[in-house]
């Protein structure tokens, strides 16, 4: 079990599993269509549409397989998931906050053009480290 909170754990370690160029691309197309599948689920439940509902969700699992997919490519495999709640809670803040963060903080980006070779993203905005990742 973690020690710290889920977005300063996934934080910490998500430049060491997230190196490998196709699953950086992979991610790239498959975030926005996760929240596009979210966004059309939670419409299609308000709005009682059974066809919305239903895209949402294949636009999810699509962006789920690719994803899974692209992580195959790393050399560090993702933590093992604890349960249910673990589950939901870790897909729900990558793809809506850890994996836009990495992205606008500028760490997608290096890690594509350095092969992985570039600095893993650093911690949350502090006194010694005032604008946070990317900097």
């Amino acid at each position: 079990m973690r020690d710290e909170p889920l977005l300063r754990w996934q934080w910490r370690g998500y430049g060491r599993n997230h190196q490998h160029p196709r699953n950086l691309l992979l991610h790239i197309v498959a975030v926005p269509m996760f929240m596009a599948g979210t966004v059309l689920g939670i419409y299609g439940l308000l709005h009682l549409s059974l066809p919305a509902v239903a895209l949402g969700l294949v636009c999810m699992g699509m962006s789920m397989a690719l994803q899974g997919r692209g992580h195959r490519l790393e050399a560090n495999a993702p933590e093992p998931f604890a349960g249910p709640a673990d589950i939901a809670g870790r897909i729900l803040a990558e793809q809506w906050i850890t994996f836009p963060r990495y992205v606008l903080s500028g760490q997608w980006w290096r890690a594509l053009t350095s092969r992985g070779a570039g600095c893993p993203p650093q911690g949350p905005p502090s006194a010694g480290n005032p604008s946070g990742p990317g900097g």
